[in-house]
């Protein structure tokens, strides 16, 4: 009796010290699929982004002459001083103005209509708001024929305010979809606290629901912006100008007659992405908030 409780006290220790090492042996397991899956849409990303900026350090000989996702042997920057010369500014302007013109109304316009929505009650405001979520399947393209009719009898056809106005129309039904689920995230005591303390609706909303919904309107309007400033088929639709032109029609500026100047185009695009890539990384945090906490419900 006295042996077989020695070899099980003896025993005893011995699985624990195997328990830690079997613990240890899960965690290291790695989920091979999972990482081979990630790498591979890294390379998707990554490759592309590579292949713009190094094709943008290359003259045309060289872009040609090598292959393609070959680093320049003499990397130069002509590129991106005929981009600058060729009324790289003026189109720039255009496109910041179109993008201001339309993430600022859309903003103002959507938050005090979401706040509206989930504060109030009524069929009315029921109605309106299944009216905004219908305007989420409509595509530009099935109704640009209608826009174009109508913004030429308001006379509006080639200027800048023909791109904006529709802009906002579309910018609108989803600024007030992620605008409206955040609200709802707020809790009710606080607005019947700002209630009890005897503010008023108009109070509350820019006191109250404006401080905690920042995260969603930062994102909606990075969503927004990036939109708009991508555009293309409403400038080329809307406006025929070359003094109108807005950064994505511009690269029609170095499209020959039987060329096309790839290097210098891709040069364009790279400095086309550098100020949303900077309002992005501005504003990255609260985009991921907003992301994920107007949808926690």
């Amino acid at each position: 009796m006295a042996s077989v409780l020695s070899k099980a006290a003896t025993a005893a220790p011995a699985r624990t010290r195997r328990t830690p090492r079997r613990a240890g042996l899960r965690l290291r397991r790695f989920n091979v699929p999972a990482g081979v899956a990630g790498w591979l849409w890294l390379a998707v990303i990554i490759i592309p982004i590579y292949y713009v900026v190094i094709t943008s350090l290359k003259t045309q000989a060289g872009y040609f002459g090598q292959n393609p996702l070959a680093v320049p042997t003499s990397p130069t920057l002509e590129n991106y001083k005929m981009v600058l010369a060729a009324d790289f500014a003026r189109y720039f302007v255009n496109s910041a103005l179109i993008t201001v013109g339309t993430v600022v109304p859309s903003l103002a316009f959507s938050f005090m209509a979401s706040f509206a929505i989930v504060r109030g009650s009524g069929r009315f405001l029921k109605s309106v708001n299944a009216l905004f979520l219908m305007g989420l399947a409509i595509p530009l393209q099935a109704v640009i024929i209608p826009i174009y009719l109508m913004i030429i009898k308001m006379h509006l056809y080639d200027s800048l305010l023909a791109i904006i106005l529709p802009s906002i129309a579309f910018a609108i039904p989803l600024s007030v979809l992620i605008m409206a689920n955040f609200i709802r995230d707020v809790p009710n005591e606080l607005f019947e606290s700002m209630r009890l303390d005897g503010c008023s609706e108009w109070q509350t909303l820019w006191r109250l629901a404006l401080p905690l919904t920042k995260p969603a309107i930062v994102t909606v309007a990075i969503y927004n912006g990036l939109g708009v400033w991508n555009g293309f088929l409403l400038p080329l639709i809307l406006t025929q100008s070359p003094e109108l032109r807005v950064l994505p029609l511009a690269l029609w500026t170095f499209q020959g007659e039987y060329s096309v100047n790839i290097p210098a185009v891709l040069a364009s695009v790279v400095l086309t992405t550098l100020p949303i890539l900077v309002l992005y990384i501005v504003g990255r945090r609260q985009l991921l908030s907003g992301l994920t906490a107007g949808f926690s419900k």
